[in-house]
């Protein structure tokens, strides 16, 4: 979404409300695309003593498969952005409180992607105390139980035998 500046900058409006969906069905996480209902943007643009400022909130729904089960995970996601609009930025110290933009119009989509992008999780797990899968017969263990014997790693076999004698 592309959005004239002309009319906020001039002062013919104070406030322009945003609403709308984004498809990022071109988003591509690891080797699959996470969002399938699309990415909601709902804010405004504004307008307060000469000074441009963006207020929204993304949402969206995230699916993925549990790095731990294998399992699919759907998590909701809900971020405010809040951005001072400028036509030049003088620090670049600063660029992230800042969104620059050229020929008095803003690209709200290319910032939407960045910060969804962004957003998305390094490693997902369907919960927090996810047990995994048996490395031997491959039960997913949040399921049921396998009778596989659990081996020691031979490191760790000295500290084992000291929990063992306590």
């Amino acid at each position: 979404m592309r959005i004239d500046l002309n009319n906020l900058l001039s002062g013919v409006v104070t406030k322009l409300d945003i609403d709308y969906n984004l498809d990022l069905s071109n988003l591509i996480y690891s080797t699959y695309n996470p969002i399938k209902n699309g990415v909601n943007v709902i804010g405004s643009l504004y307008s307060k003593a000469d000074v441009l400022y963006l207020d929204i909130n993304i949402s969206f729904d995230f699916y993925g498969f549990c790095d731990r089960c294998a399992e699919e995970v759907k998590k909701n996601f809900s971020f405010n952005v809040k951005r001072i609009v400028v036509e030049k930025l003088e620090n670049e110290e600063d660029d992230d409180d800042y969104i620059v933009v050229s020929n008095r119009e803003l690209d709200l989509d290319e910032l939407v992607n960045e910060e969804v992008s962004l957003s998305l999780p390094n490693k997902i797990l369907c919960k927090d105390d996810c047990k995994g899968l048996c490395p031997k017969c491959g039960a997913n263990l949040n399921v049921k139980q396998c009778n596989c014997k659990k081996d020691v790693d031979p490191r760790m076999e000295a500290l084992l035998q000291l929990l063992e004698d306590e």
